[in-house]
Parts: structure tokens; C-alpha cells; sequence
């Protein structure tokens, strides 16, 4: 590839020009009204105003974006992560233009993006799935009925989307009935579909997921795992590895897991398998996201690989660089903290201008940041400022080099959880590394003044 467009903004944005500039790839980013004055903006070759501040006026609009890629004649489009990075009629438009998705082929991500049929095929290919409904629930009848069967609390989530805004949990039948509604307008309004589902919620649950890469000569590797379980409305805050607390007989066999439900689906380029582990380490599938993760540093870190250079290649038709299992390593530990410009108590969004922005000094630091010092965080988009990923020779080692970090860190101007992440890294539950999803809610109440 020669040239590529970046249908993404902020940190990813410039992740990805970083690698490109050392490929000698051309970039073309584009940019709505409000990130103009961005950084990487400024880091691509080239960059086109495609639209008004919000997402469905510019980031979300597809003709934009392909009206700009054929006019630069791309080679190729890098979706990054959220927006169109998993819209499969994007990838399919993408392809029919003659310009590489640099992803997954839309047919798979069509398929695993429909939660309901995500756990078809695994339960085909013998990937363990949580206990829940066949299929879609259409009424709260049958929605009562399955909750009836698999034991409450369940979870109510939408089949077209995740996250904190397509799922609920539901202690009881009242609860179910109370929420049943709105879950389905919420699916139709945020993802196109008003199908809905249960699974039963996994008390005491870690959230460990697996890193797979395939490309178009059949190779599929594993690039091991995160443990992502220190989480805020079902979204993700700290993210590490390898995963602490959980033995290496039940890694493994989340690995062989992960390489069957890719092998499932004849999956190339990046993705990622997210698995909830129960307290006696039985794990389940929860979904396949296919596109690169946000918290793909943690990897990139622990085994010395470039990601986005991967999936460049592989895009391109080439060959993984590594095809052989026993050729990838892992060499010490990492942890990503995710800095957002929101209150640490409530985390409501705290937008408002970059006053200062100083990062702590340190070795083994890693800042992916997709803001300078002068921006605005805008309430147009995720108020993440940037990702922080600390590395060490083991867990400990990494705990000690993130708090000499976190001492040096001096942002103004909005507020951010800064102050969250310094009192977690002197916590005992964290240090021992045995949280759970629900650790960081208990570790909140705990500690309220």
C-alpha cells in the first residue's frame, strides 16, 4: 500500500499515521468541524473537512468518506475502532470501490456483529457460550420465560450492539418487565435493530479477552490475552497482561477457544474474542469484535509487535510476519490506564479546554494520546485524552513504575480520573489482582467521603 485513509479521529487516528510514516504510507485523515485543529490532523500528508461536529453529520457519513477516498485514489481505508470500524455495508461499499477495508471481510463482520448469531456459530464450533435464549426474545412473555429457565439476574442486551448502551441487568422479573421496552427502542435507535436477548449474568465475573490475527494464506495465531475487568457502565477503564489471578491451564484453553471461534468464521486480520470467567474459572464467550481494540498497546507491548503494521500487511495479501504459534512471546507485563476528561466520582463528561497537559516521565512509558495541550475535549465525542501504558518486567515491577508515573501527571482545564487511577494503584484488591467487573463499583463505594 502507497496511500490509505483514516476513517477515524483522535488517538487512533495518529496511532495509526505513526506506523504508516514508518512504512512510508501516505495518509489522508478526515476531520469535522470540531477536531480542525487536532493533532493528527496535522501529522497526516493530507486532510479533508468532511462535515458538521457530530458523528452522523461527518464521522458517520459514508459517501463522505468514500467521496474523499476515491478523490485520493487510497489504496486503502483503516477503519480504527467505534464509528464504521465494524458497519459491515462500510466494509462492503469499501471493497466495491476497489480499496482494501483494512479489517475483516464485511461478511464476517456482518456475522459476528449480530450478537444472536455470534452465539449460533460458537455454540456450532464448541466455543462455550453463556446459558441464555436460543435466539432473539420478541416478547416479554418469552423474554419472562427464559429468565424463568436460566435463573435470575440475567443480562438483557441488545443484538446488534454492546456495551454500557445495549445492555442492562435485571435482578427480577419487575426489573425485567420495567426494562424490556426501552432496551429494544434503545437497540433500534443506537444500532438499526430492536432485537433483543438474555444471557444469565455471571456473578463474581472477570472480563479476560484473547487477541487472534488470521490473514488470507490461513494462518491464524493468538497474541494472548487482557484481562479488561476494571470497568465503569460496562466500559472499560484499566487493562492489563497477562492476565493476573487466573491459572495457565485455563489460559490455554481460552486460547485453543479463541483459535476456534476464528477458524469458525475464516477470520483475517485483527480481532479480538472476549471471554467472562466465573469464579471457579469456567469461561463463556461474549463477543467477537472485529477491528482493532482500544487497548491494543497492552499487546503490542508484552510482545514487542507493531499491530497496525500487521494489519497492514495482511490487508495487502501478505503473509502474518509471525504465522507459527511458538514464534510469539511474551516478555514482561503491561497495564493501560485510560485517561478521560470526566468527573472520577460520576464519570459525567467534563469537556472544556486543555489549560495544561503534562505527562509523568518514567521508563518503559507509553503515552497514545489524541490530544496537545491548548485543545478543547469537545462533547461531541468520547472524552477519552489518551491511553498511558506502563510496562514492566513483571506485575509488580509495572505497579511500581505506574504510580512514579501518575505523580508527575498534571492536567488542567477539565477534570479527569487521574486521582482514581493513583488511589486503585495503592489499593490491596487491585495489587492481589483478583477484581472482578464489579470491583471497581464496591472500590468507589468503599471509599466515598
Amino acid at each position: 500500500m502507497q496511500k490509505i485513509l483514516i476513517a477515524n479521529r483522535g488517538e487512533i487516528a495518529s496511532r495509526i499515521i505513526k506506523t504508516c510514516k514508518q512504512l512510508n504510507i501516505q495518509t489522508v485523515a478526515v476531520y469535522s468541524d470540531a477536531d480542525q485543529d487536532m493533532p493528527f490532523v496535522k501529522e497526516a500528508d493530507i486532510a479533508h473537512r468532511i462535515g458538521e461536529s457530530q458523528v452522523n453529520r461527518s464521522y458517520l457519513v459514508a459517501d463522505n468518506i468514500l467521496d474523499v477516498a476515491k478523490k485520493e485514489k487510497v489504496d486503502g481505508i483503516h477503519p480504527g475502532y467505534g464509528l464504521l470500524s465494524e458497519n459491515a455495508d462500510f466494509a462492503r461499499r469499501v471493497a466495491e470501490e476497489g480499496i482494501s477495508f483494512i479489517g475483516p471481510a464485511h461478511d464476517i463482520i456482518e456475522k459476528m456483529g449480530d450478537k444472536v448469531e455470534a452465539r449460533r456459530v460458537m455454540q456450532d464450533a464448541s466455543v462455550p457460550v453463556v446459558p441464555g435464549s436460543d435466539g432473539g426474545v420478541d416478547t416479554i412473555d418469552a423474554a419472562k420465560s427464559v429468565a424463568n429457565e436460566i435463573g435470575y439476574p440475567v443480562m438483557l442486551k441488545a443484538s446488534g450492539g454492546g456495551g454500557g448502551i445495549g445492555m442492562i441487568r435485571c435482578e427480577n422479573e419487575q426489573a425485567l418487565v420495567q426494562s424490556f421496552d426501552s432496551t429494544k427502542n434503545r437497540a433500534k435507535a443506537y444500532f438499526g435493530k430492536e432485537e433483543v436477548f438474555l444471557e444469565k449474568c455471571i456473578e463474581n465475573a472477570r472480563h479476560v479477552e484473547v487477541q487472534i490475527f488470521g490473514d488470507h494464506h490461513g494462518n491464524l495465531v493468538h497474541l494472548f490475552e487482557r484481562n479488561c475487568s476494571v470497568q465503569r457502565r460496562n466500559q472499560k477503564v484499566i487493562e492489563e497482561s497477562p492476565s493476573p489471578g487466573l491459572s495457565q491451564e485455563t489460559k490455554e484453553k481460552m486460547f485453543a477457544s479463541a483459535i476456534q471461534a476464528g477458524k469458525a468464521v475464516d477470520y483475517t486480520n485483527a480481532g479480538t474474542v472476549e471471554f467472562i470467567v466465573d469464579d471457579e474459572e469456567n469461561f463463556y464467550f461474549l463477543e467477537m469484535n472485529t477491528r482493532l481494540q482500544v487497548e491494543h498497546p497492552v499487546t503490542e507491548s508484552i510482545t514487542g509487535l507493531d499491530l497496525v503494521k500487521w494489519q497492514l500487511l495482511v490487508a495487502s495479501g501478505e503473509p502474518l510476519p509471525l504465522s507459527k504459534q511458538e514464534e510469539i512471546h511474551v516478555n514482561g507485563h503491561a497495564i493501560e490506564f485510560r485517561v478521560y476528561a470526566e468527573d472520577p466520582k460520576t464519570f459525567y463528561p467534563s469537556p472544556g479546554q486543555l489549560t495544561t497537559l503534562r505527562w509523568g516521565n518514567g521508563d518503559d512509558v507509553r503515552i497514545d494520546s489524541g490530544y496537545e495541550e491548548g485543545n478543547k475535549v469537545t462533547p461531541f465525542y468520547d472524552p477519552m485524552i489518551s491511553k498511558c501504558i506502563i510496562k514492566g518486567d513483571d506485575r509488580k515491577d509495572a505497579l511500581h513504575k505506574a504510580k512514579l508515573f501518575f505523580e508527575g501527571v498534571n492536567i488542567e482545564g477539565v477534570k479527569t480520573n487521574v486521582t482514581l487511577f493513583k488511589d486503585i494503584i495503592e489499593d490491596r484488591g487491585f495489587i492481589e489482582g483478583t477484581y472482578t467487573t464489579k470491583w471497581l463499583q464496591d472500590f468507589l463505594t468503599a471509599n466515598q467521603t
